[in-house]
């Protein structure tokens, strides 16, 4: 597998916040992390869920990869995000996922992020 563009692909399903195509990269039985579930959410049925409501609240959001590397099972990938604000106003976030891979689909995926000044 090539996981950078493995990880491009899915950080452009994030950029468009298409849930059923992010979908297709996860194992039905994935866990998920980040700062908002930080106790992880587990299966498609939750993720799913879960990523409805935060695309619902977030303002557009473009993810650029910036580096992977390879580590057993899987790979880390680190990214930069650049949030448009309702007022039109940029924020910048600098994030690193920690993906572990069954084939092709994700079965752990945990996310760190900062904002950038």
């Amino acid at each position: 597998m090539d996981i950078a563009q493995y990880n491009a692909d899915w950080l452009r399903a994030w950029t468009e916040k298409d849930v059923l195509r992010l979908l297709e990269f996860y194992h039905p039985e994935v866990e998920y992390r980040d700062g908002q579930v930080p106790q992880g959410v587990k299966g498609h049925a939750a993720l799913k869920a879960y990523l409805e409501g935060l695309f619902a609240a977030t303002p557009p959001m473009t993810y650029i990869p910036d580096e992977v590397w390879p580590i057993p099972g899987g790979y880390c990938g680190r990214w930069y995000c650049t949030v448009t604000l309702p007022d039109g106003s940029t924020r910048r976030l600098r994030g690193f996922d920690l993906v572990l891979l069954e084939g092709d689909r994700i079965t752990f995926n945990e996310v760190y992020t900062h904002t950038l000044p």
